[in-house]
């Protein structure tokens, strides 16, 4: 019996520890990202950033070139603006960079991004691609609120500019004074953000982009998502305003004779 039940705890703390591992970065609040999948040109401007900023290091094996024309876009255009690493419109998003450069520039590969929404979660990904911050003492020089000492460099700095941290002290359970991070502070702008005159930076347009781009990455995790969901919500109608008004009239004529 004994033996029983600690099996069942060994299981119980492999099958939770995905979710541990899940709460240890869930310190950082993660902000909601705007998606918008039903918006086919903010699905094609992340589709556009993806391929410029992204798939020089990051593939996308499971998605092909020729799905971008159910974003509306023609194989004219996916040729011409969005095709730099393969030949044919049906071959699939694979990265320009080899695996043994990404392990020997940044110490592992880069991970393949088909499904990278679905296992981190679009809010996740919002927050982490706006949350790059200046910190000489890691290799790349930039670090992460969300995803802390990440070995990935902010390839959008360009686009954000250069954040940098905004420390205040606080007292630990021994009562010793350590530093955290409050807030972050934009030192630099980039081309789609500006400081205003009293200080405050507007980082909307930035924001704007970093939403279609995780929208496109939703997408690619799930390119049916929107058709499943239509016709989801086609069969719930069905069902509320055909087949139930139908059965209850059924019922009442089969049960009419015994009332």
């Amino acid at each position: 019996m004994k033996s029983n039940i600690k099996k069942w705890l060994a299981a119980a703390s492999l099958a939770l520890a995905p979710l541990m591992a899940g709460a240890s970065e869930a310190g950082v609040h993660l902000d909601s990202a705007p998606l918008k999948l039903r918006d086919p040109e903010a699905l094609q401007r992340g589709a556009q950033t993806f391929v410029n900023y992204c798939l020089s290091c990051h593939g996308a094996v499971s998605m092909r070139f020729n799905r971008l024309r159910d974003l509306g876009l023609s194989e004219e255009q996916i040729k011409a603006n969005l095709m730099f690493t393969a030949e044919k419109v049906g071959e699939p998003m694979r990265v320009a960079m080899t695996a043994a450069d990404g392990k020997v520039w940044f110490g592992a590969t880069p991970p393949d991004l088909s499904v990278i929404a679905r296992a981190r979660g679009a809010d996740w990904l919002y927050t982490y691609l706006r949350t790059f911050y200046r910190d000489e003492s890691r290799p790349t020089g930039w670090n992460n609120l969300v995803f802390d000492k990440v070995g990935m460099p902010h390839v959008l700095w360009e686009l954000q500019g250069q954040q940098v941290p905004v420390y205040k002290t606080v007292k630990n359970h021994d009562g010793k004074a350590e530093q955290h991070i409050e807030s972050l502070r934009l030192a630099t702008p980039g081309l789609l953000t500006r400081v205003e005159g009293d200080g405050t930076a507007d980082q909307s347009e930035y924001d704007a982009r970093v939403a279609d781009l995780v929208s496109y990455l939703v997408y690619m995790g799930e390119p049916a998502r929107v058709s499943r969901e239509q016709i989801g919500y086609a069969v719930l109608l069905f069902l509320l305003f055909v087949l139930v008004p139908i059965s209850y009239f059924l019922k009442k004529e089969y049960w009419r004779d015994l009332h």
